[in-house]
Formats: structure tokens, C-alpha cells, sequence
């Protein structure tokens, strides 16, 4: 039993009841009131308002059922059309809003989260004040309570034998408040997730346009390291050859007038063959490692764990041959992960686990670093969601102040043969 979460879940709770009670029902009944007044004009311009603060009221309890009820929620609506400004383009926003689904599944919750929202939301904070009062009972103030006949629960309190009895009750009622109030939070988030998540047309829409991001990202990414490995191999391997050729004129001249420069000259263009092949390894090695082509992703997992500076330790889990666009994908994911891991989370320990189950590929990389990651921080993580993003994947990250923190990738995959754990 986690007594902090369920303190956290019961406090949560009563935030989530208050909101449901006062904000959703106010901006209920400012909602219909505006659109009913849309028959004499006045609503044209009162409704955009009103429906944008519903809209800014359901997309922070759409965030709060991610962060305190575990339930994940898309926000569904339309992008605006452009402002055509004046009467007109008042008009064209007004006939937008109220022909977007998203708007009368706004306004379906609001009726229902002042009442099952509340009631779910209350019950959590219930259970651990009512058994905080059966305490306080206890403590002495059933006296002023004999006389009017209390009953705490089934329990008639009387006298401090009933009122001892009232403890012990809320002693109950305090620990299925500590063991089960996270419980009740995540149902009221799949309340909330019933009524404000995408619709399936909406999400269908959602789907195919996120396709579409993530396959242009892709391209960009493919072009930009194309690049880089076109640069790489200019400043590089090039460079290296061409001064090699030239050596190689000078010592073709030097051979019958000076044989010994020109065999000081050829001991220094076959150490420049040696550094020119271990640059174009290197390069390979970035494009694609040898471990990952003759090993498979969970070798070459294991691998990057060898070398990270912070102690990481890698699942047992068996993980088959995938195809190489998607062990690719999930490689370089890892590494990024473990090279953030090493340059900002100041942790002693990381715990990589990779499974491959039902289709899917799942790689939970965990440290022990000051927590605080954040996706929009440059930490090269959004360059890991591009990366997913081309493969129809997904990047999960949980990153409290203080850590610890876990992040999830997922993608779509086929073993294409078992792979046998190395002896």
C-alpha cells in the first residue's frame, strides 16, 4: 500500500470534485445560454468566448486526467479557419464552433462531470476524512454528539466504548481510502476520457495527419543525414584519400632519385590508408553498427550499455531478429536515451527492458537522475519522436522534479526469426 499516492489521490480527488461542481457547471450553463441566445444575434458573439473558455476548461482536465488519473486524452478539435475579420469572419467562427462534434461533446461532459465527476471525485476525499473523523470521534467529541443520537456509519456512538468502535471503523475506512482512491481517480479519468476524447472519425483524421508530419519529418531527418554523411565523407575520408594520391605521385618521382624520402614518404601515406579505412569504419559504424546487422537489437543494446559511463543494467528478455528499419529505429532511440541520461540526469544507475510482445516493441529505459526531462528542452528527445514518428511510434515520457525518470518507446514489429541468448 503506497500511502503517499493515496493521500495524493484523496487530496487530487476533492480538486478534481471542486472543479467538476463550480467550473464545468458554470460554463454549462453559460454555453447554453449563449447559444440560445444565437436567435437574436447576440450569441454570434458571445458564443466564440464562451466555447473557447469551455475548450480551455476541458483541455486542462484532459492534462490533469493524464497527470493524476493515468488516462491519456488527444484533444480533439478543428484547427480554426483563418479570421476573416469583422462581422463576417465573427459569423464564420461562430458556424465553425458549432459545427465542430468536438463542441456538443464538451458540452455532453459538462452536464455529466458536475455529477458523476463530482460524486467519483468526492468519494476519494470521503474515504480518508470520514475515517479521519472516526479519530476525532474517539478523541473525545462524541460527548457533544451523544445527546442528539450519532451514528458514525453503522456504528451508534454513545459512549467511548462505540466511539473506540468508530476508530476502528475509520481505521477501515482509511485504509481502502490509501489502497483504492488511486483506483477511483483513474476511473473518473476513463469518465472523462468517454466523453472528451477524439471521436472515431476525429481520430481517424488525427491518425492520417500525424502520418503525414511524422513521413515529412522522416524526410527531413533522411536528408539531413544524408548530408552529414556527405560532409563526413568530404572533410573526411576524402580529404584523406586525395592527399594520399598525391603522396603517392611524389614517391612514383622520388623512387629513382631519392628512394629513401620515398620510402619515408610511403610509411606516411599507408598510415593515412589506416586512419582514412578507420574513419569510413567509423562512418559505417554511425549509418549502421556491424553489432546491430550481425547481433540484432538486443546484442547491440547490451552493447551501448558496455560503454555508457553510467552504470546500466539490460533485461533478460530475449529479444528476435526485427527488421532493420525498426532495430535501426530502436538502436539510435536507446543511444540518444543513454547519451541524455549521461549528459543531464546526473544519475548513478539506468535499467533498460526491451520485450517484443503482441506486434509490438516495447523499450522502457529507467534512471535514477534528478528527473525533470522535458521533450521542448533541446535534449533530444523531440529528434526521438521524429525517429518513432516514421515508424507509426510512440515516445512516453514520465519525468518528475526529483526523478525518477522512465521513458517508453513503442513500436510496430514482426520478429522475423527468435534470436538465442549468447552462452
Amino acid at each position: 500500500m503506497d500511502v503517499r499516492a493515496g493521500v495524493a489521490a484523496a487530496a487530487r480527488g476533492a480538486c478534481l470534485a471542486l472543479l467538476s461542481m463550480v467550473v464545468s457547471l458554470v460554463l454549462f450553463c453559460l454555453s447554453v445560454v449563449s447559444i440560445a441566445l444565437s436567435v437574436v444575434g447576440i450569441g454570434v458573439f458571445t458564443t466564440p468566448w464562451v466555447i473557447g473558455a469551455a475548450r480551455a476548461n476541458a483541455t486542462a482536465r484532459r492534462r490533469l486526467a493524464g497527470r493524476w488519473c493515468a488516462v491519456d486524452i488527444a484533444v480533439p478539435y478543428r484547427p480554426l479557419p483563418a479570421d476573416a475579420g469583422g462581422v463576417v469572419g465573427q459569423v464564420q467562427r461562430w458556424r465553425w464552433l458549432l459545427k465542430d462534434p468536438a463542441t456538443w461533446r464538451d458540452l455532453l461532459w459538462m452536464i455529466v462531470d458536475p455529477v458523476a465527476g463530482f460524486v467519483l471525485g468526492m468519494f476519494a476525499a470521503a474515504l480518508l476524512l470520514y475515517g479521519v473523523w472516526g479519530f476525532v470521534l474517539a478523541a473525545g467529541v462524541w460527548r457533544p454528539m451523544r445527546e442528539v443520537g450519532y451514528w458514525y456509519a453503522f456504528v451508534p456512538v454513545g459512549g467511548q466504548l462505540t466511539a473506540l468502535a468508530a476508530a476502528v471503523l475509520g481505521a477501515g475506512f482509511i485504509a481502502a481510502g490509501l489502497r483504492y482512491d488511486p483506483l477511483i481517480l483513474h476511473v473518473h479519468g476513463l469518465l472523462t476520457r468517454a466523453f472528451l476524447a477524439p471521436g472515431r472519425g476525429r481520430a481517424l483524421q488525427m491518425r492520417i495527419e500525424h502520418l503525414k508530419e511524422s513521413r515529412a519529418d522522416a524526410v527531413d531527418v533522411s536528408a539531413a543525414e544524408l548530408r552529414r554523411i556527405e560532409r563526413d565523407l568530404h572533410d573526411g575520408a576524402q580529404a584523406r584519400l586525395v592527399a594520399m594520391g598525391m603522396s603517392l605521385g611524389t614517391i612514383e618521382h622520388l623512387l629513382r632519385s631519392d628512394p629513401d624520402q620515398a620510402a619515408v614518404l610511403l610509411a606516411q601515406t599507408r598510415k593515412s590508408s589506416a586512419e582514412a579505412l578507420d574513419e569510413l569504419r567509423q562512418l559505417v559504424r554511425g549509418i549502421h553498427p556491424p553489432v546491430l546487422a550481425e547481433r540484432g537489437l538486443g546484442d547491440a543494446v547490451r552493447a551501448l550499455a558496455l560503454r555508457s559511463p553510467v552504470r546500466t543494467e539490460v533485461g533478460d528478455e530475449v529479444i528476435g531478429r526485427l527488421a532493420a528499419p525498426v532495430e535501426a529505429a530502436a538502436y539510435f532511440s536507446v543511444s540518444e536515451m543513454l547519451t541524455n541520461v549521461a549528459k543531464h540526469a546526473r544519475a548513478e544507475r539506468i535499467w533498460i527492458d526491451m520485450r517484443c510482445e503482441e506486434g509490438m516493441l516495447r523499450i522502457t529505459v529507467t534512471d535514477d537522475g534528478r528527473g525533470g526531462a522535458d521533450p521542448a528542452g533541446g535534449s533530444g528527445l523531440a529528434g526521438i519522436e521524429r525517429r518513432l514518428g516514421a515508424f507509426d511510434g510512440i515516445l512516453a515520457l514520465h519525468s518528475p522534479p526529483g526523478g525518477p525518470t522512465t521513458a517508453t518507446i513503442e513500436l510496430p514489429c514482426e520478429q522475423l526469426a527468435p534470436q538465442i541468448n549468447p552462452s
